[in-house]
């Protein structure tokens, strides 16, 4: 069996069998401390108030203040801190509490030494619908994040060059921004969808195939509907957007983001994980671009020759980058940025969406407040 534990030091917090072991060997703490450090170890790097310690650990208990004064001093005294040169927990005078350890979320296998479970940010167990849905649209959210900013991107610079002021400017920022994030919410959802269907198949790799396999079916579906909506409507189609093959590239180097980046759930490691992405992301980009492929800027620049009266001319994106057009330069940038950004944005979401279940499965673990209310002293009975 598999449960979530997070890695700290020489400690290891397994927070579904609620232990916690130094060097491997238990440490005796009572399930109220126990409480109290998941809190703090879950929230690493953030102030945890007396407020939330009351409301999420003693669960409306009424206690004094030396009854959470007393939690922290034992579990100082259990992890081997000092109070005045803290390795771990650190007092906030007035406010509260924080944990500045370096913890890692990573999945312990008490039964299966040897067994390996994925290494996806969605790969506590059990792994259910819930977290499919939640790590899915979570990405989904995220890759739409990714979109607008790349809309205000092209449609600030495509707005600056038109003769018209105010409204006709603020159109084509509109405009763009709609394409854009509707294509990077599309596309989002096939590639993060696809990544949290892999956490069903608990081995290593599959958010690779997973997010590539999201990424070929909707870049697929996307490009056949789009082309036929240009045919349709307009009696001419762009030609060879954004499709299939991008699809997968692109989905597959996410995949390669998240496996990458493994078990970070920290806030560091949500950083460090956003790093990996964007640069997996980027490079999936580039080997688009090298291969003949097109991204968003080069869509947009195929649909501005497809239609020459409309306002779209990505030339202006070129000269920025010491072109006449948008020419390979360009594309190669802009599609590292665009891929990064994809990348980054729907990791970090995901990452984000997995720390927050790991926080409620271990808050819904916790055994009820009144049954261990005497384990932490009588202060009840001096309020």
């Amino acid at each position: 069996m598999t449960s979530a534990s997070y890695v700290f030091d020489r400690f290891t917090l397994d927070i579904e069998n609620r232990t916690l072991r130094r060097d491997g060997a238990p440490v005796e703490i009572n399930a109220r401390y126990l409480d109290a450090l998941i809190l703090l170890v879950s929230e690493a790097g953030k102030l945890i108030t007396k407020d939330r310690f009351l409301q999420e650990v003693w669960r409306g208990v009424p206690v004094t203040d030396e009854a959470l004064t007393q939690c922290v001093k034992t579990l100082r005294r259990q992890l081997g801190d000092d109070a005045a040169q803290p390795r771990f927990i650190v007092t906030v005078p007035k406010h509260g509490y924080r944990f500045i350890g370096s913890a890692e979320l990573s999945p312990t296998e008490p039964d299966h030494v040897g067994s390996t479970g994925p290494s996806e940010p969605h790969d506590a167990a059990p792994y259910s619908w819930r977290d499919f849905f939640a790590l899915g649209g979570a990405g989904t959210l995220g890759a739409g994040g990714a979109g607008i900013a790349g809309g205000l991107f092209y449609g600030s610079i495509l707005a600056s060059q038109q003769p018209e002021t105010g409204a006709g400017g603020a159109s084509v920022v509109i405009v763009l921004l709609w394409l854009t994030m509707m294509a990077a919410v599309v596309g989002g959802a096939g590639v993060s969808f696809g990544i949290a269907a892999a956490g069903f198949a608990r081995a290593r790799g599959w958010s690779i195939v997973g997010g590539a396999l999201g990424g070929l079916v909707i870049g697929g579906l996307a490009k056949l509907l789009g082309l036929d909506a240009f045919s349709l409507l307009l009696g001419q189609s762009p030609g060879d957007i954004t499709g299939a093959p991008e699809g997968l590239l692109l989905g597959a180097s996410v995949g390669l983001g998240v496996w990458l980046s493994g078990r970070m759930i920290s806030t560091s490691s949500i950083r460090r994980s956003i790093s990996i992405a964007g640069i997996t992301g980027c490079v999936g980009a580039i080997a688009i671009l090298l291969l003949g492929g097109k991204l968003m800027g080069g869509s947009l620049d195929l649909l501005a020759g497809t239609f020459p009266e409309s306002r779209l001319n990505l030339d202006r994106i070129g000269r920025i980058f010491g072109e006449s057009e948008f020419g390979p330069v360009t594309q190669l940038t802009t599609g590292a940025l665009e891929g990064a950004l994809f990348g980054g944005c729907i990791v970090g979401a995901m990452c984000l969406a997995r720390r927050t279940l790991i926080r409620d499965r271990a808050v819904g673990v916790a055994p009820d407040a009144k049954l261990d209310a005497r384990a932490d002293g009588a202060g009840s009975s001096h309020r």
